[in-house]
Parts: C-alpha cells; structure tokens; sequence
C-alpha cells in the first residue's frame, strides 16, 4: 500500500512538472518582451546552477575533469536549444513554440541513424511520420498567420534538444547525473552572458517583478526541482511511465497559452498539434517497451 501512494505521488509531481513546463513558455514569452533575451538566460541559468546545488549539495565531492568535458558537448546543444526556443518564442505563440519544442523527441530518431548509424524502431518511423504531418497542418495553421521566421528558430532549437539528448545519452551511464547537469547550465550561463555583454550591455538586473518570477520559476522550479522530482520518480515507476506523463508538456503550454495569453488555433492548427502529440507518444511511450530500465535525460525546461 505504501509504494502505491508513493507512486500515486509521483505521477502527480510527475504532472505538476509538465504543467510548470508548460507555463514557461508563457511566462518566458511575457519576460522577454521586457527585459532582453540573452540576460534573461544568463540569469536563468545562474540561478539554475545555484538550484541545483542547493538540491545535492554533494554534487562538489564528485566533481571531476573527465565529467566536466564529457558534459560539455551536451552544454553546447542545450544552449543552443534555449537560445533558439526563446528567440523564436518572441516571435511566435507559446503554443505553437510549445508543440514544435516537442518534435524533439521524433527528431531524435532521425538523428540517431544519421549520427549513430542505429536503425530506428518501426515505433519512432511512425511518430516522425505523424509528426511531419502535424507540422505540415501546423504551418498551414491560418489562425496564426502561417509559418514564420519564428517558427524555424524554435525548430533549430527542437533540433538542438534532440542532438542534446543523443550528446548526454552517450555519457550518462559514465559520470555522475548531476556533475553532467550542473556542467551543461555552467556552460549555459556563461555562454549566454558572453553574448549578452556583448550585445546588450550593459548587463542591469530586471527591475519588473513578473521578470524576477519567470526567472525563478524556470531556474528553480522548472530546473533543479524538476530534475529532483524526476531522479525520485525512476525509484517507483517505469521510464516508459514518466515519459508518458511528461510528454503532456505541450498540452499544458497550449492550455496556458489559451487561458494567460488568450491565443488561438485554427482546426488546421489543432490538428497537426493533436498529431505531433500522437507521434510523440507512439515513437516515446511505444518505442520504450521492452527497452531496459534506464535513466531519462535531464531536461531543463523552460
């Protein structure tokens, strides 16, 4: 009875997770139109790195070189994901950028044939079938304009998380969870505030209180929680489990998407969502059984 109500209790931290992620993308979209991009991040992942060593304090005692330039190639993508994603985000719905995010998990696929020379199963041919296909109808999506420039940045950014999660998925088993996820926010940090010094010096804290709490949200709860809430949960139920409630991501940012920011979709638009929501269903959820027990990469969500 005990580890039933534990797993009870995970599957509902498991979907505050997802609903947190998914009201980042509004609450990203509303701070950067006031304070700009690139600081935003650099503080975001500050903040993060903070988080998550306030999470597992440990973390200093198994630190180490190996560990920090094994995490580096994943640092890289996941700050090209994010810098892409909020980039397009400034010019897109967060619904939108919500379910392109999302064809992350059907990209990865491709790319493990082209990367890794590993055929994908006839579960991940099919979700990237009807993911393409919902991409189409998304484009097509009169309610919003068509496709835009927006909309190719948060896909190169989708792009990035797949390559990410190829990146990290070679080297997880080797180095220690946290090390490799305090190393990618590190590298995230720096390189957002690089460029952030660079062009939009000079580098002043926000003075709005929304901005401060999107920053704490996407830092805090959105990032070292998430990534607690998650390491927890492969204790009491499947990966196949937590994939599929975590895939609800998109659902909850075109649900707060509707309810904060009043955004619409034509039936074109709703129809390529519910279908890239299927294909990541049936290439994640489908894909992973009978697949060995193994941990799920950290994302970071905004």
């Amino acid at each position: 009875m005990r580890h039933r109500v534990a797993r009870y209790t995970v599957d509902l931290a498991l979907v505050g997770v997802a609903a947190v992620w998914g009201l980042t993308f509004v609450m990203v979209k509303d701070a950067v139109t006031l304070y700009p991009p690139f600081s935003f991040l650099t503080l975001r992942f500050a903040i993060a790195c903070v988080a998550v060593f306030a999470v597992f304090p440990g973390i200093v005692r198994r630190w180490s070189r190996p560990a920090v330039l094994a995490g580096l190639p994943a640092g890289l993508f996941i700050t090209g994901g994010y810098v892409f994603q909020t980039l397009g985000l400034m010019g897109t719905g967060a619904t939108r950028t919500g379910f392109i995010t999302g064809m992350a998990v059907v990209l990865t696929p491709i790319l493990q044939v082209l990367v890794l020379r590993r055929m994908p199963q006839i579960y991940a041919i099919a979700g990237v079938a009807l993911s393409t296909v919902g991409l189409w109808l998304l484009s097509w999506d009169g309610g919003a304009g068509g496709w835009t420039y927006a909309d190719t940045l948060v896909l190169a950014g989708a792009f990035c998380f797949a390559c990410h999660w190829i990146a990290l998925g070679a080297v997880s088993s080797k180095h220690p969870v946290d090390v490799l996820t305090m190393v990618q926010l590190a590298f995230a940090a720096v390189a957002c505030g690089l460029v952030a010094v660079a062009i939009e010096r000079p580098l002043a804290l926000p003075p709005e209180t929304s901005v401060w709490l999107a920053l704490l949200v996407t830092g805090v709860v959105a990032s070292a929680a998430a990534f607690a809430i998650q390491t927890y949960a492969l204790r009491y139920v499947s990966p196949t489990r937590v994939a599929l409630i975590l895939i609800t991501e998109p659902v909850f940012a075109g649900f707060f998407g509707f309810l904060l920011l009043g955004e619409r979709l034509a039936a074109a638009g709703w129809i390529g969502s519910a279908l890239i929501l299927g294909g990541m269903l049936v290439s994640e959820v489908l894909g992973n059984l009978g697949r060995a027990k193994e941990p799920l990469p950290l994302e970071v969500e905004v």
